[in-house]
């Protein structure tokens, strides 16, 4: 019973990672007021690791609408093809491997006979280790010297089962969302 309890304590508490963590950077001498329009940074998206497995055509797609849907809320328009824009998008989507160990130690019982002789049991600890993957989508801007003005970012472990096209497609607007929620700064 306490094994499972332990079990499903450790699977709300990798429940409760999964929120995205966001991060932002900025140039703060730059006046974003002033980018207006925007066109994507070839390679639009890159992979890393670039491996054919994550590598898709449709995920592309994906965040290039769900990035044009959220620019475009923010009041940047596309620039026309061949037009200089005030800032190339360029988007990496990243997967790490990672492990964390969970250490659970089972104590000693004291007991005791009816002599009044006292003994313990000895305790032991054991030891999981968890596999999981880590994704994260990072958003760069540039501008037209090709220097970073703006970085925004959301990692989360990524679930096991990526869903229906229509839940992929879902989760992706809404982690763009979350990340330009950071842009423009404001305040800072």
């Amino acid at each position: 019973m306490f094994r499972r309890l332990l079990l499903i304590t450790s699977l709300l508490a990798l429940a409760a990672c999964q929120s995205a963590q966001l991060d932002s950077d900025y140039d703060p001498n730059r006046d974003f007021a002033a980018l207006q329009t925007w066109s994507w940074q070839e390679p639009a998206v890159q992979y890393r690791p670039d491996d054919p497995r994550l590598r898709s055509d449709l995920t592309e797609q994906r965040l290039r609408q769900a990035v044009a849907a959220q620019l475009e809320q923010r009041g940047l328009r596309q620039a026309a093809a061949n037009a200089a824009a005030d800032i190339r998008v360029q988007a990496f989507l990243m997967v790490e491997n990672r492990q964390q160990q969970m250490a659970t130690y089972y104590g000693s019982d004291m007991m005791s006979d009816r002599w009044g002789g006292h003994w313990a049991s000895p305790g032991y600890t054991e030891v999981r280790t968890l596999d999981y993957q880590v994704g994260t989508l990072q958003l760069d801007f540039l501008d037209r010297d090709g220097k970073l003005v703006w970085r925004g970012s959301a990692a989360q472990i990524v679930p096991r089962h990526a869903g229906s096209p229509q839940e992929r497609a879902a989760a992706m607007q809404q982690t763009v969302a979350k990340i330009l929620a950071q842009y423009p700064p404001r305040g800072r």
